[in-house]
């Protein structure tokens, strides 16, 4: 693959990076396996430096029935949906990836999703190849038995058969409600219409392969032996991973404060001092007031009273109070638009500099006043 093509984009690959950041932003729980199967489309189709020499390019892995059969190269049965031709074809994919994968992955559950794929994957393709080499023995037609193709979206029409088995009665197929049980044959006949290079036998044995599932799923009850071990496998790194999310989590909590001002005294439990000369309650983790700079008390222990009274301070430090807390609690949103840890860290000087200058502007507001 051409390495000055890899860095290349019109426009569609920031578009799908900023709407999967988006739909992940919204979401209370991030499904992990749908974010690792985006990145690895996406950094296989990107072929960063680092990956470059070990990827290989595709005309080796391309999905051809009779390379496979006859040399028994299986990377091209495996690897082939990971590779994409264009940034158009890698874009639909993972925008339909996105969409499938959030929806199945959240009711169903990482484990048993990650299970699914894994079964799609190799029935599609293998239904794929079965079905090439019934045309050209009973049939004698070569085109499908000799031809390539690359792409996740034989995986992806069996997603769809699997997810349309929860929807309802009717659903929408680009715009045509049909019903459900014809949604994916829809898809298949508009997909070859409008686009008619598309691999139709590979989204064939997709919607096979989805239906076959379905099947088999239908006739055994409890996990099955591949989701006990990817479960497994899940429980023995949650522990690690776990630890890794709360670091982030805490570095968050020290650079944003989480701070509140006359908070309940439910929050001393979890690691929260308040100031005892403004009464904010500030984070454990931080050793100065967030809101006035006042350092925590020398005992180093968790206040659940302030000694000082906010009632004996004056008006006019009353007032500046308010007016600083008011313009943090207006600015703070900016500087917590990310959760991601090292963009996080690069905000800190930012947060203070605000900081200063509510304290600035309170001041000049009681000079006014």
């Amino acid at each position: 693959m051409d390495g000055g093509r890899r860095w290349i984009s019109r426009g569609m690959l920031p578009l799908l990076a900023i709407h999967a950041v988006n739909e992940y932003y919204r979401l209370p729980w991030k499904p992990p396996v749908t974010a690792a199967l985006l990145a690895a489309n996406s950094l296989v189709y990107l072929r960063p430096p680092f990956l470059d020499s070990l990827l290989p390019s595709i005309e080796e892995v391309s999905f051809n029935p009779h390379l496979i059969l006859k040399y028994k190269d299986f990377k091209r049965f495996f690897l082939s949906p990971f590779y994409h031709g264009s940034e158009s074809h890698l874009f639909y994919n993972m925008m339909s990836l996105l969409w499938k994968g959030i929806q199945l992955e959240t009711s169903m559950g990482s484990s048993e999703f990650a299970c699914m794929v894994i079964t799609l994957l190799g029935m599609s393709q293998g239904i794929t190849l079965l079905l090439s080499k019934s045309l050209l023995l009973f049939f004698d037609y070569e085109g499908a038995y000799y031809s390539n193709a690359i792409g996740f979206s034989g995986v992806l029409f069996a997603m769809k058969v699997v997810l349309n088995s929860q929807s309802g009665n009717y659903t929408d197929v680009h715009g045509l409600i049909v019903p459900t049980r014809f949604a994916a044959w829809a898809e298949l006949i508009l997909i070859q219409m409008i686009v008619p290079g598309t691999s139709f036998l590979g989204h064939l044995g997709g919607i096979l392969a989805g239906l076959l599932y379905l099947k088999m799923k239908g006739s055994y009850s409890g996990p099955d032996p591949l989701t006990r071990i990817i479960r497994g496998v899940t429980g023995v790194l949650r522990g690690p991973l776990s630890l890794v999310r709360n670091i982030f989590r805490s570095r968050r909590g020290r650079i944003s404060g989480r701070g509140s001002v006359g908070g309940s005294q439910r929050g001393n439990a979890l690691g929260i001092w308040r100031c005892q000369a403004c009464t904010y309650d500030n984070s454990g983790m931080l050793r100065n007031c967030e809101m006035c700079g006042t350092p925590r008390g020398s005992n180093g222990g968790l206040s659940r009273q302030a000694s000082r009274d906010p009632r004996d301070l004056t008006l006019e430090e009353l007032r500046r109070r308010r007016l600083e807390r008011a313009l943090i609690h207006f600015l703070s949103p900016i500087l917590q638009c990310t959760t991601f840890p090292p963009f996080s860290l690069s905000l800190l000087s930012t947060s203070l500099t605000i900081r200063n200058l509510a304290s600035q502007a309170s001041l000049a507001f009681n000079a006014l006043a």
